[in-house]
């Protein structure tokens, strides 16, 4: 039986670690900050002592991580996964992060004789707790093969985009930046009906009954509403991910006037406070007139 590693236990890699588990793999967990292990060794898992040890010791390690930041220091650092990896094992990436991080690491992989999978995924904490993540993967054909029945716990779909490198993380930066313009543009219709008198609720009834129904805007729109916004994607990571598009918009020569106007919008939420609450407090910003000052 496959031995599983995984890196990252924050609002996602700690419950797609405990599908994992609950699901009978063997699985070692290891994070950055130990006691965020506590939890998942209680339901079975072993705890490693740093990436190195957890990429040496599995057949497929796993890896959930804030941003491209995260993802190199994890795999390049001194007790990283760079120097565990070998021996035909695999390391599937998940972090969303830009192409150019994903194929350096592919290629460090590659180099150290190991087998490298890009898995970037589309969903939130809701999904992530009930195993319906999207995965976009990219990569290594027969470790995309060998690593499905783990993908398919914590997951309810997968593409495979080819053995091109990036492709995934192109991907996840599209998807993310339709998402960011979708949220800001949700919150300034929501600012205009407040300000214009109309029910927030009606609006809401409204778009969910005509063809702008979307869950997104079914589960977000209560936050909206009743102004609390728990973290299911934190607004520095949707910040990062239009930043990262924005950039890719840039290299390959295809202007993003709406994602680049977003991201400022974003950018001023992170700024203003709202960093580790869900992405959809750019809102209060938007409501606020805060983008004037």
């Amino acid at each position: 039986m496959a031995t599983y590693g995984f890196l990252g236990l924050g609002i996602m890699g700690r419950n797609m670690a405990a599908n994992l588990i609950k699901a009978g793999f063997d699985v070692m967990v290891w994070n950055r900050s130990p006691g965020k292990c506590t939890p998942l060794t209680d339901l079975g898992a072993r705890q490693g002592s740093s990436p190195r040890e957890v990429a040496a010791a599995c057949d497929i390690t796993f890896a959930m991580l804030a941003d491209p930041a995260a993802a190199q220091e994890v795999f390049f650092g001194p007790e990283g996964v760079q120097k565990g990896i070998g021996g035909g094992r695999g390391y599937i990436d998940m972090s969303t992060v830009d192409d150019h991080t994903a194929r350096s690491i592919a290629e460090a992989v590659s180099v150290c004789g190991g087998r490298f999978l890009e898995a970037p995924v589309s969903g939130t904490k809701k999904p992530a707790e009930d195993g319906t993540l999207i995965f976009l993967t990219a990569g290594n054909r027969d470790l995309y093969e060998t690593a499905s029945p783990a993908l398919d716990k914590m997951g309810k779909k997968r593409l495979y985009l080819g053995d091109e490198v990036g492709q995934g993380a192109r991907m996840k930066l599209v998807v993310n930046m339709i998402m960011g313009g979708m949220m800001a543009a949700f919150g300034e219709g929501m600012a205009l009906a407040e300000k214009s008198g109309l029910s927030g609720e009606q609006v809401l009834d409204v778009l969910d009954a005509g063809a702008m129904a979307n869950p997104m805007f079914r589960i977000k729109g209560g936050m909206l509403l009743q102004r609390e916004f728990p973290a299911s994607f934190p607004l520095k990571h949707m910040q990062k991910d239009l930043r990262l598009a924005v950039a890719l918009g840039d290299e390959l020569g295809q202007p993003l006037y709406c994602a680049a106007a977003v991201s400022e919008t974003f950018k001023r939420a992170r700024a203003a406070g709202y960093a580790d609450q869900d992405f959809a407090a750019v809102s209060q910003v938007i409501q606020s007139n805060e983008m004037q000052h």
